[in-house]
């Protein structure tokens, strides 16, 4: 009977002292994208939750219990940062207490804090609207800003799971080799975009237009975060008369009804671009995500 105890509390604590090396890293990301990017460079060695999908507004998020269940087990929050989060992130942040995602801690990653920041307001006030003091938060329209922010999560990577970093390290130096060679080709398809002129439907896409050389004319938000109004989408139909455009862009998550209002008007296509991961069909990751967003503006072009 002594011998049976025995085995019983050996196998008890050798299963308790396997279970650190195999268990995955629970990383809650509070976007897509970077969901997809902590896969690319942790593989098997995380477990990896996102927040929303492609078809959710990212500045409007409820912190659900869901939420709440899977960010209290993190070790590692990677969001943007930029104050995109800001009406639900700190409140998940206070519920959950999980002090190793607090803002300041290696566990808390703002990937925003590794890229140049565009649009970024002398001052701010309401009557702007949703206007972000940090600048524009939608830094991942810009595959260059995704290459920034890998590399700067493949070392928070080693520095909170050390045992794995030479893991995160090699996966890194294989994503970034991959990736550059990417944005290399999507630069050269890109070429006929230059100078391309469109219309927005939320300063979304102001990385993507900086990387690729697009002009935008107007946008069909009013100010940041207003919904488009009747009185609006009539002015920028009048300025597509004197400045036309080619394209009306929006989000997966924007309200369809003005960009095709504006469109059949102005006679121009209205374009969803996948914004993020998840955000098409072709979007399954993140070569594919930039792979369809090249591919549908040239088909503006023919």
């Amino acid at each position: 009977m002594l011998i049976k105890i025995m085995r019983s509390v050996l196998a008890v604590v050798a299963a308790g002292f396997a279970l650190p090396a195999c268990a995955a890293l629970n990383v809650f990301a509070c976007e897509p994208e970077w969901a997809a990017l902590a896969q690319e460079i942790g593989g098997d060695k995380l477990s990896v939750y996102s927040a929303i999908n492609a078809f959710q507004d990212p500045h409007h998020v409820q912190a659900k219990p869901s939420l709440l269940a899977q960010a209290r087990k993190a070790d590692l929050a990677i969001c943007t940062g930029a104050q995109l989060e800001i009406g639900w992130l700190p409140i998940l942040q206070q519920q959950t207490g999980n002090p190793k995602i607090q803002s300041g801690q290696a566990g808390f990653f703002e990937a925003a804090q590794f890229v140049r920041k565009l649009d970024v307001p002398a001052s701010t006030d309401r009557s702007q609207g949703d206007v972000h003091p940090g600048g524009n938060p939608h830094i991942q329209t810009d595959p260059r800003n995704i290459g920034l922010v890998a590399a700067a999560l493949a070392q928070r990577l080693a520095q909170i799971d050390a045992p794995n970093a030479g893991y995160y390290q090699a996966s890194y130096a294989r994503f970034a080799e991959r990736w550059h060679a990417a944005i290399a080709g999507w630069e050269k398809q890109a070429q006929p975009l230059r100078g391309m002129k469109i219309v927005g439907h939320h300063k979304a896409f102001s990385y993507l237009e900086n990387w690729l050389d697009l002009q935008l004319v107007a946008t069909l938000e009013p100010r940041p975060g207003i919904e488009p109004t009747s009185k609006h989408l009539a002015e920028v139909l009048e300025l597509l008369q004197r400045r036309p455009a080619a394209a009306i862009v929006r989000a997966p998550y924007n309200d369809a009804r003005g960009s095709e209002w504006l469109a059949e008007r102005a006679q121009i296509p209205a374009l969803v671009l996948p914004f993020t991961v998840g955000g098409s069909e072709r979007a399954k990751d993140l070569f594919g995500l930039f792979d369809d967003t090249v591919q549908r503006l040239l088909a503006v072009l023919k």
